[in-house]
């Protein structure tokens, strides 16, 4: 890295600090200290989604550190477009790729596009450069990959099972699938999605992981 670099993502941490953009302060930090051994990120909306990738990158036999390959959450889709220009063609000019929800594509869409990678991109355009969109999000991927039996053995090897089957009984529960009712319930209490994420790709089936999920594993 040299000086004009260093000076870029000084710069970078610094104005980030000020608006209290936690996620890409450190985003910057990760590059300065990961100087020229960083070839390559993944952008992922949030830590749930990171461990699940470093989880199957593990069960692939796949060390990512070793190929100066760092999965970075970034705090919310809006910001995307900073994160592609600080690791992009303008900034470190690093290998990309990404992972969203279906909810947030148009986001990712707009910030690709923003940042000079192409114009009206539809999803292909999107999986061309490396970028792969979970349908609904990552939770139900894995959840329909899994099966909702081999998800329930999960959740009460946890200890958890008792807690879903109340959040069963709710009104607002009645007439969804045992799926809907999972997914739902993976985010009733912070840090739940953080847990299962491991726990749900160490279940996973390796001829069976949700194509996005592999997908952006590959393309790095």
């Amino acid at each position: 890295m040299d000086a004009g670099d260093r000076d870029f993502l000084t710069s970078i941490v610094e104005r980030a600090a000020r608006r209290s953009h936690t996620a890409l302060v450190a985003a910057g930090e990760l590059a300065l200290t990961g100087g020229d051994d960083l070839r390559g990120v993944v952008l992922v909306e949030g830590v749930s989604d990171q461990i699940a990738v470093e989880v199957l990158a593990e069960r692939r036999g796949r060390s990512l550190a070793a190929d100066g390959i760092s999965v970075v959450p970034i705090g919310g889709t809006k910001s995307i477009a900073e994160f592609l220009r600080l690791f992009g063609p303008v900034g470190l000019d690093l290998r990309l790729a990404g992972l969203c929800d279906a909810g947030e594509e148009r986001d990712f869409i707009r910030g690709l596009e923003r940042v000079g990678f192409g114009p009206s991109l539809d999803r292909a355009g999107m999986e061309a450069l490396g970028f792969f969109v979970c349908d609904l999000d990552l939770e139900d991927e894995l959840i329909r990959s899994l099966g909702a039996a081999a998800v329930e053995t999960v959740i009460e090897a946890q200890g958890d099972l008792r807690s879903f089957r109340i959040l069963q009984k709710q009104p607002a529960q009645h007439g969804r699938s045992v799926e809907q009712q999972l997914r739902r319930f993976m985010g009733t209490r912070g840090g739940r999605k953080i847990e299962y994420a491991r726990l749900l790709v160490e279940a996973l089936d390796l001829d069976h992981v949700p194509r996005p999920l592999e997908a952006v594993l590959a393309y790095v």
